[in-house]
Formats: C-alpha cells, structure tokens, sequence
C-alpha cells in the first residue's frame, strides 16, 4: 500500500491507443498538461486513491533477461532522464498498442504521469504512474445561449475509478523494481499484466499469504462444498482464516494438523495443492510469514452465507470458526423428505 498525503504530480501527458485490429490510430501529444488547481486536485486522488488499499506488489520479468522488459527499459528511461518523459512515453503507448492482439481490447486514453513524494514501506520515492481510461461516461452540460439555458449531453472521463493503472516506484529490492497494479476491466486482465507490463508476483509474504488463502478458498468451494455442504465449507474457512490470526508464520504440516483430522483429507488437501500449483502457475510455499494485511483484506471476501432454496439464508460469522459446529446441526426430516439445519442460542439480537 501506497500513501499519497505528501504527492505530488510533476509531469503528465495523454497520449491515445488504437487497435490494429479495428484500424484505429495511435495519437499522440506534443506538450505536457497544464493543470488548473480545480483539475490537479481532483486529478492526483483519482490517479492514486485505488494503490491505497493495494497489499500485493510485482516485479518485472522476461523470459530471458530483465534489462530487455520493455517497460522496465522506459522506466528506467525516464528515472535517469526527465527530459526524455515525453519521447518515452509515445514509445510506451507504442508498446501498448503492439500488445492490442484481439479485437476484444479496447481503445482509449492512455495517461502517463511522473509522482514525486510516493510513500511505500516507510520510504518516500518519485514513480511513473501508467494508466489507461477504455470507459467513457455520459454527462449533461448544460450553456447559456440568446438568454437561455439549455442542455447538451457529452462523453467523458469517470472521476470515480481508473480503469487500468500501474505506479511504478523507483524503488527497488532483490527482485527489482517494486510496480503496483490495478485492473478494474479485467476481461483482458492478460494483456495488461501479462504482455503489456510482462510482471510477476513479488516473492514475499504478501504473495505467499494471498496464494494460500486462494488456495484454501478453491478447495472449500470444489472440494468440501461439493462433498460434506455449505456448513462443513464455511467451518474451513473461519478456522482457516483463525489459523492466520493466530499465527505469525505459517507452515504447511502444521495447518493440516489442526484443520484436518483424518489422514486422507490431509492427503486430498496436499493433491489439490499441486493441482493448483499447475493451474496458476504458482508455487506454495511449505512455510511463510503471514502479511496481516492480507488475511484482513481477503477475509472481507469470504462469502459465508447459505442460501437454501426456501429462500431462507444463514449467515456464519467467519470470526467464530467453531460456532456452526457447537451451535448448528444439519439434518434429515423423513416426513418432509427435506434437509433441515436446528440453530441454537441464547437470546436475539
């Protein structure tokens, strides 16, 4: 996560990104923006408000070597010549335009921006910020014409939400430069990240933590859901995120100790993990460092209702990881011929 209260924009140009595949153009500009103070203001929010609550981070990758990444070559373009922003940037919408390899990618505005004081694990940094907006939206204007007013409709750039970004810091670790990533239309989510940026998940805690709560989620979905219903799935999944809090690294022996009583549910866990290494192309490690930030952010995910055909729903607090065991049976009524849960308690709230 990124802070932005000391941000600051000290270089932005908007370019415009066709598609081969509809014949349509690249465009670029000449000169930098001039801000006036109503639209800076409501610019740097726009541009930095979604990295606020962005916990994962990547690094760039090549198959055969980092230095020949496009974007990193750009980047690094732009962080030792200034000067050479705006050259840089029409190269980077080239870039973006030669990745446009099905028709379904859309066109649009591609903003490239230079922050000064980006605030990231407590060092303050410059970064580019990448951006590209596909979505217009409809707005009244309203103009006053022979002593009367009247109303006309235009298109127009959303305040509410980036449609893609990336902030990339110049900052780096082992691994490289530390690059944030946003997604809001993630139906080419591909060739954004993949062709486009050419970036990977960092190595770190954070990864590790989000891989494995993915993970788990998966497997209470196509496993335990599927076999045992959706009381026993969101038991896993309360005790599952209750192993995170209570636990400053995880290892993988020891999670399946405690949620796993049986030996062949240990073993249908460890098949489904390699089965989900493959799938995503990820690798699990067998211990970790839990990021507290991101067992918070994907607990508010976990979907822990029961929704019964009888429009009736139970909702389980994933807070409580042992109170559907103690406090819910489910079972069979031979009269009815239908499935019933009994709920016990104390008082309503």
């Amino acid at each position: 996560m990124i802070s932005r209260k000391n941000a600051s924009i000290s270089k932005f140009i908007i370019h415009k990104v066709g598609n081969k595949f509809n014949d349509t153009k690249n465009a670029f500009s000449e000169k930098l923006v001039e801000f006036d103070e109503a639209s800076y203001d409501l610019m740097l929010p726009f541009l930095l408000r979604p990295f606020g609550s962005v916990v994962q981070s990547y690094r760039f990758n090549h198959h055969a070597n980092i230095a020949l990444n496009e974007i990193n070559s750009y980047s690094t373009q732009i962080f030792n010549d200034e000067d050479a922003f705006i050259d840089v940037s029409k190269h980077i919408v080239t870039h973006l335009f030669e990745q446009s390899t099905s028709a379904q990618i859309k066109t649009g505005d591609v903003l490239v921006v230079m922050f000064e004081g980006i605030e990231f694990n407590e060092i303050t940094t410059n970064a580019l910020g990448i951006f590209k907006i596909e979505s217009k939206v409809n707005f009244f204007q309203t103009y006053l014409e022979n002593n009367s007013y009247d109303v006309l409709v235009q298109k127009g750039i959303s305040s509410k939400k980036v449609d893609k970004g990336c902030i990339i810091l110049n900052q780096t670790d082992t691994e490289g430069n530390i690059i944030l990533s946003v997604d809001n239309n993630s139906y080419d989510a591909q060739y954004w990240l993949n062709q486009f940026l050419n970036i990977k998940y960092a190595d770190d805690a954070n990864n590790h933590t989000q891989q494995y709560i993915e993970l788990c989620k998966d497997f209470s979905t196509e496993i335990i859901k599927t076999t045992y219903g959706a009381q026993e799935q969101n038991t896993f999944l309360a005790k599952t995120i209750d192993f995170f809090k209570e636990n400053e690294v995880v290892n993988i022996e020891r999670f399946k100790d405690e949620l796993f009583e049986e030996d062949k549910h240990k073993n249908l866990f460890e098949d489904y993990k390699k089965t989900f290494q493959e799938e995503k192309n990820v690798i699990i490690r067998n211990q970790f460092d839990v990021a507290e930030s991101v067992v918070n952010k994907e607990k508010k995910k976990f979907k822990t209702d029961i929704k019964l055909d009888t429009n009736i729903q139970i909702k389980l607090d994933i807070d409580a990881p042992d109170a559907s065991t103690e406090y819910m049976e489910r079972g069979y009524d031979e009269d009815k011929k239908m499935h019933f849960y009994k709920v016990y308690f104390n008082v309503e709230n």
